[in-house]
């Protein structure tokens, strides 16, 4: 099914390590997204956008686990290692686990972007509207978010299929990434709206303007005994 809204639909750290309240990594609110999260996976899935799992595989002898994470992990029964089962593994619920079609992305940190092929795939794909959900919204949505804006995609947040701690920390970060630029969604509103309603792609809307305005991109001045660049550093 073609893509028209040219558009991903990411679910980042959606496994056990992060949803089971048992587990060390637990996210107290994850769990209670997964409904949501389910229904706006298969209606993306039914808009012909393109599903993302990004989750978390940690090397059994924690080498590539995070400096400020590390001793946590290693207390905790080092989870979320290969081939991993249980509530402390990377195993995802079921429901939140990939079909034939969708990719799998394995990231070292919390953005999905950082030292991972998704760029790429992305932009070979002809993405520009960049869906976010998942967990946790201060760290691995916040930086995705950011990173993803910083590589001029459009970013969108379905609230209700993220989460955080918090209410408190989850309500200041969405409304901190609404004011850097994000679409914030419910799921009903994605589920609902979103194939009827095209995100305004603001990268090309620049570049439009930018094209017919014929301006130069520096100020020079060839007036003077000396030419070039007016600013002399």
């Amino acid at each position: 099914m073609k893509n028209k809204t040219k558009s991903a639909f990411i679910v980042i750290d959606m496994e056990n390590g992060f949803i089971d309240a048992s587990a060390p990594h637990c996210i107290r609110n994850a769990a209670a997204t997964v409904p949501a999260l389910i229904k706006a996976i298969d209606a993306a899935r039914s808009f012909g956008i393109p599903i993302f799992f990004v989750k978390r595989i940690y090397r059994a002898n924690g080498s590539d686990v995070e400096l400020t994470r590390y001793q946590k992990w290693k207390d905790g029964g080092k989870a979320m290692t290969p081939a991993s089962e249980g509530p402390n593994s990377a195993m995802a619920p079921e429901g939140l686990r990939p079909l034939p079609g969708d990719y799998t992305i394995i990231k070292p940190r919390w953005s999905a972007f950082f030292q991972t092929e998704l760029d790429l795939i992305l932009r070979r794909l002809g993405i520009r509207n960049v869906i976010l959900t998942g967990t946790t919204t201060p760290n691995c949505i916040r930086t995705s978010a950011y990173d993803a804006n910083s590589l001029d995609y459009n970013v969108v947040i379905i609230e209700d299929c993220c989460s955080s701690q918090t209410e408190e920390i989850q309500r200041v970060n969405i409304e901190d990434m609404r004011r850097m630029g994000a679409v914030i969604l419910d799921s009903d509103e994605f589920i609902n709206d979103y194939i009827h309603c095209p995100i305004v792609d603001l990268a090309a809307k620049i570049r439009d303007e930018i094209e017919e305005s014929g301006e130069i991109p520096e100020d020079f001045d060839f007036t003077g005994k000396e030419s070039g660049w007016k600013d002399k550093w």
